[in-house]
């Protein structure tokens, strides 16, 4: 099962590569975010709960602007069906699901550089507490956007619905995420901040779990 689902994620791979549709669109969407919060602030010295609010925005609706098209590629050029008649379902999400994986941590970990280079607040005072937040964060907010991009892939106005359904389920992630990356700016302990983490591993489990049961009835719709 693993070697079919890095086949498709191969597949998908060498389609970025050619067209470089998610990769552009999220380098552009990180330096316009980044560059708007700096000549927002100026000379202003922001605060750590602010600064960490921000870096999970800019994380948000970058993710917004590129990782829908893990479904929606496939409707364009019409290999949807291809691949149903190829692979089972849970072989295709997987795939999916690696690549999408890989490509958030990719950018996310771009947008942390960043703010550590641009933001003088942005100092990680629990550097395991904050790379704990930072992987899980990125595999929960991987599996919310691939499941989103398949069941909005077959709509009429995708642009708008993405969005719009992300919103909503990834409000609880973005949320614990933000509350983890104040207390790793903070120095708090990961057994005062044990709470939080376990919500944001929950969500993982949750709706890995839930996208797996789904995925089946949504791609065959």
């Amino acid at each position: 099962m693993f070697s079919k689902a890095f086949a498709v994620f191969q597949k998908d791979f060498h389609s970025e590569i050619r067209t470089r549709y998610a990769i552009n669109s999220l380098a552009m969407f990180i330096i316009v975010a980044i560059s708007v919060i700096l000549f927002a602030v100026g000379q202003e010295k922001i605060s750590e709960a602010l600064t960490g609010g921000l870096f999970w925005v800019v994380i948000f609706f970058t993710a917004m602007s590129g990782l829908a098209r893990a479904f929606v590629s496939e409707e364009e050029r019409g290999t949807s069906l291809t691949l149903q008649l190829t692979a089972s379902p849970s072989i295709v999400f997987s795939g999916k699901l690696i690549f999408n994986v890989i490509l958030v941590f990719c950018m996310n970990t771009v947008i942390a550089l960043l703010y550590a280079a641009l933001f003088e607040s942005f100092i990680i005072q629990n550097f395991l507490l904050f790379f704990l937040s930072f992987v899980f964060g990125n595999i929960g907010l991987a599996i919310s956007s691939t499941i989103i991009a398949a069941i909005i892939a077959k709509a009429g106005a995708k642009g708008t619905l993405y969005p719009v359904l992300s919103f909503p389920i990834l409000l609880p992630l973005i949320l614990s995420s933000v509350q983890l990356t104040l207390f790793a700016l903070d120095g708090t302990t990961i057994e005062q901040a044990k709470f939080e983490l376990a919500i944001v591993v929950s969500y993982d489990v949750v709706m890995l779990t839930v996208s797996y049961l789904l995925f089946d009835f949504i791609w065959k719709d």
